[in-house]
């Protein structure tokens, strides 16, 4: 004779285990989508900065101090005076999100590059002003130390007296404030007071390096 109890048993176990699977299976698939949705999201907000085109648009640049100075477009600034050393570059936005600069590395030894780490997000110096680059549009970053005791000051006196090459790393994200970048910017010097500014290349600090 049939034992009904225990084939109740097992039917509602195997039905309980087809449920789970079943439920399993549809987990993965809304988090599998979840998560291409968030990268859809991540990637439309995510800014790209480059050096800007020769083609495109000088730009006019001025410091809280009221020093104004102007650059072309792939062009970059070095620029002192008795107090203060002035720097800035024309720069163009080729990602899909606005980018927002948060901060700014400069390697007065070009050739430190080769050798030294990157610098951590603590040691990049805060913009004192907020810098907003549209998608596909141009602007510019601007950096300035003011500072007499400043270390750095005396090693960019020197860069701009013997115009040698020279490097600064820009951190800056999307208008979330994640996603954060870093895009490293050669200065080199060529005529008797101008900077072509070449973008060297691209870090990540909140997502995993492509390289």
């Amino acid at each position: 004779m049939a034992d009904w109890v225990t084939i109740s048993s097992l039917a509602t176990a195997g039905g309980t285990l087809v449920l789970a699977i079943a439920t399993f299976g549809a987990t993965r698939s809304s988090n599998r989508s979840a998560r291409i949705a968030e990268e859809a999201l991540l990637a439309g907000l995510r800014p790209l900065l480059l050096s800007s085109r020769p083609q495109d648009p000088p730009e006019k640049i001025s410091w809280v101090d009221e020093h104004w100075t102007r650059i072309n477009g792939g062009e970059g600034a070095l620029e002192f005076d008795t107090e203060s050393i002035y720097m800035a570059a024309a720069l163009r936005n080729v990602g899909t999100g606005i980018a927002i600069m948060h901060g700014w590395y400069v390697w007065p030894d070009f050739e430190e590059l080769k050798t030294q780490p990157d610098p951590r997000p603590d040691e990049f110096r805060r913009q004192s002003r907020d810098l907003y680059i549209a998608p596909n549009d141009t602007g510019f970053w601007q950096g300035a130390i003011r500072d007499l005791e400043d270390p750095l000051g005396a090693s960019m006196r020197e860069v701009c007296k013997t115009r040698a090459r020279f490097a600064v790393d820009i951190m800056y994200g999307d208008q979330e404030g994640g996603q954060r970048t870093v895009t490293r910017f050669g200065f080199n010097p060529f005529d008797d007071d101008r900077w072509m500014v070449q973008t060297n290349r691209h870090y990540f600090l909140d997502r995993d390096d492509p390289r």
